[in-house]
């Protein structure tokens, strides 16, 4: 693996429209040298390695030996079969969300990781969203969680449900803001242009007493991308679009009477994708745990998995 002075050798599986992106990020970064890429059809491969000046593969398999770290940006389906083969030769990894398609296939790849002591981080990119992050400046206990998340159709992501296609999203924050066991999961969803669920609402119910009411569509006529969290000390509105929040809390005013402030919140200017690129490869040379670990992929994909298990009850029984 890389030391002080020594760059990264990267590489990037899957030069499609999120591994192209990956690829933008690293070529920013000083610590970097893209070494290989690798696409099942070699015009997208060739092209980009001809815009990095890097090799061109379509048996990722054949990167093994040229990388250090890898981005894998491929279809759901084919994540644990890549992970696997380059976590088993010791390269670290960043997968894009959700993690597998299998809780069988994430502890497979959580225990690989483990085992051969590899970087493991999973592509929850609105983890490092400016008003997410600045979210964490002023949220304590949330007792009441609102989430939308609608967009209109593509193609791009229909493999998968609209739970782990976009909630799945909401979910890793939920979990990483809610400490508390889950204790009840009401879901439903039906698919309407692919098929496969296209839109859901579910309601999730944590012991410490908090809900959350989190809905996700890939059918709307507009795109919506805002979570409320509502709690003892206020009121805070993400909008992980626009990248702004709107802190509200009660403070006691000069006459002693209660009344509602907003906060001032500093909410940054980054580019959410660089940002986790950059944590990626900052936990590859510092041998840092991730900033959202296999392990956190792996809490979100088994709530996700919970849901669908739940919607498939409810079919069942109409």
């Amino acid at each position: 693996m890389a030391t002080d002075g020594k760059k990264i050798r990267i590489g990037v599986v899957g030069i499609g429209h999120l591994g192209s992106y990956h690829l933008q990020k690293y070529a920013k970064i000083d610590h970097c040298e893209i070494t290989a890429v690798s696409d099942m059809q070699i015009e997208k491969a060739q092209k980009a390695a001809d815009l990095y000046s890097c090799r061109a593969f379509t048996d990722h398999r054949k990167m093994l030996g040229l990388v250090d770290a890898v981005s894998i940006a491929v279809p759901t389906g084919a994540h644990h079969a890549v992970a696997r083969d380059f976590l088993s030769a010791g390269v670290d990894v960043l997968i894009e969300k959700p993690l597998c398609a299998t809780l069988e296939e994430a502890d497979e790849l959580l225990a690989l990781a483990e085992k051969n002591s590899c970087i493991f981080q999973v592509g929850f990119v609105e983890r490092f969203n400016p008003a997410v992050m600045a979210l964490e400046q002023v949220i304590t206990r949330p007792v009441f969680i609102e989430v939308h998340r609608l967009h209109p159709f593509f193609e791009r992501g229909t493999d998968v449900d609209v739970i782990l296609d976009l909630m799945i999203h909401d979910l890793d924050i939920i979990l990483k803001f809610v400490h508390s066991p889950l204790t009840s999961v009401e879901a439903v969803g039906v698919p309407v242009l692919s098929d496969k669920i296209d839109i859901s609402n579910v309601r999730l119910s944590f012991a410490c007493g908090c809900i959350a009411n989190v809905t996700a569509s890939r059918i709307s006529a507009k795109t919506m991308q805002k979570l409320r969290f509502f709690g003892p000390e206020g009121y805070h509105a993400v909008d992980t679009r626009k990248r702004e929040i709107l802190s509200l809390n009660k403070s006691t005013g000069s006459d002693g009477k209660q009344q509602i402030v907003q906060n001032n919140i500093e909410v940054g200017s980054h580019d959410p994708l660089e940002e986790e690129v950059r944590a990626f490869v900052g936990s590859v040379l510092t041998r840092s745990r991730p900033a959202v670990s296999g392990e956190d992929g792996r809490k979100s994909l088994a709530l996700a998995m919970e849901i669908l298990q739940k919607m498939k009850t409810h079919e069942d029984i109409q």
